[in-house]
């Protein structure tokens, strides 16, 4: 089973790009199933439900999300109505939407878990660790079952990966918007990245004009972002999964441009 993790879609001109990239990626590499974090998918940041029926209609098939999840209320009933979108099983119980997802493929299930750091990011969230512990225990889960762990700290995501090594498919990070070069199969044979990446423009800082970015890091005042426009890139990682064990048998990165 080949697994496609895209890293966070950024915008109109992320999503676009994806559109135009993903038919001709899935072909080529026989991909089975695509999850993407769409969290900043909408202009003007966070996801809607138009960015988010435009990343399905392109071929996704599980779209994941972090901390800007509830930026636009829009997207609350469309969470709680849509089993493929997810939002961070941490967050409290009652927030809109759910955490975890099963995908039937048929010959096969594949569960898709959300999760959020606390570290640099929101430390009132419920532990990220426990609550996989407690999904894992709490549901019958198929065998295949994939991770998008949206947090801040490299540290904070490598120790996730390790503490579900051998117990899930593959966890990959997103989050950062910058893809790293560790992606592996842990020794338990869990696949492994520490970010996805992003998917949007190159020329930017996490698909922010830069010029804003700079401006409020020298003025240290409020400064309104606005997402950059040209050539874009898709980070993402492809993990493939044994359908008898559930565990990974390799993990490759790839950026197109």
């Amino acid at each position: 089973m080949l697994i496609l993790c895209i890293g966070d879609v950024v915008g109109g001109n992320g999503c676009e790009f994806l559109r135009r990239h993903l038919p001709a990626l899935k072909r080529t590499k026989g991909i089975d199933v695509v999850i993407a974090n769409g969290e900043n998918s909408s202009d003007g940041n966070g996801i809607t439900p138009a960015s988010a029926n435009h990343l399905f209609d392109s071929g996704v098939d599980v779209i994941t999300t972090g901390n800007h999840t509830y930026r636009r209320r829009e997207i609350y009933d469309y969470l709680d109505d849509t089993e493929a979108i997810l939002r961070p099983a941490n967050f409290p119980p009652d927030a809109p939407g759910h955490g975890i997802t099963v995908l039937d493929m048929g010959r096969t299930q594949i569960a898709v878990i959300n999760l959020m750091g606390a570290v640099y990011l929101d430390e009132h969230l419920d532990c990220p660790f426990r609550t996989l512990d407690a999904l894992l225990k709490k549901h019958e889960l198929p065998k295949i079952c994939i991770v998008d762990f949206h947090a801040e700290a490299t540290g904070e995501k490598r120790a996730l990966g390790y503490y579900a090594d051998g117990r899930v498919s593959a966890v990959f990070g997103t989050h950062t918007h910058v893809q790293t070069a560790d992606e592996t199969v842990l020794p338990q044979g869990t696949g492994y990245i520490t970010d996805a990446g992003m998917t949007g423009v190159i020329d930017s800082v996490l698909g922010v004009k830069k010029e804003l970015v700079i401006k409020k890091q020298l003025s240290r005042m409020p400064v309104r972002f606005d997402y950059a426009d040209g050539p874009c890139k898709m980070d993402c990682v492809l993990f493939d999964i044994d359908d008898k064990t559930g565990l990974c048998r390799s993990a490759e990165r790839i950026s197109i441009r």
